[in-house]
């Protein structure tokens, strides 16, 4: 063997566990400490505990708690989405909609499907709002998420 190359070897190097249980045995370092061993290890215990040494249960917990957190978001999100408080302008009609609108005091969304359970023609006796107008209104309603009322739902043949 080479000299100075080789670690010091200890024959009777002591391991200390976090649960007291101590034992020897021969490793290059003088004294060992360890987490788990033999005698409070789950496997061989039977006990069902969890061993986390390194915290991944911890960051699981959080990485869940984080999911529900955003699955809490989106629906609170689709919620407003669809509520009838939205505003007109989120439906992104265009000016002269929303102005023949506004001028009828029709501001919110909620008060359009008023008119709309009322029947169609509600919505086509306002000046300046004609069917292209209701057609564009009606197709706002769906992609945002709205259910049209029965009187609206089927198109009125002439």
């Amino acid at each position: 063997m080479k000299e100075g190359i080789h670690p010091k070897y200890y024959p009777s190097a002591t391991v200390t566990c976090v649960c007291g249980n101590t034992w020897t045995t021969g490793s290059t370092v003088e004294s060992i400490h360890t987490d788990v061993c033999s005698k409070c290890h789950p496997f061989f215990t039977g006990e069902q505990r969890i061993v986390d040494t390194e915290g991944q249960v911890d960051r699981f917990y959080k990485k869940l708690q984080a999911r529900q957190d955003y699955l809490e978001t989106q629906s609170a999100r689709e919620t407003e989405r669809v509520s009838p408080e939205l505003p007109i302008s989120e439906l992104e009609l265009g000016k002269r909609v929303e102005s023949t609108l506004d001028k009828e005091g029709i501001q919110i969304v909620g008060q359009i499907l008023e008119r709309l359970a009322e029947g169609e023609e509600t919505l086509l006796a306002i000046d300046g709002f004609g069917r292209k107008s209701l057609a564009d209104v009606k197709r706002a309603l769906k992609r945002q998420g709205f259910e049209l009322p029965e009187a609206a739902a089927e198109p009125k043949v002439d």
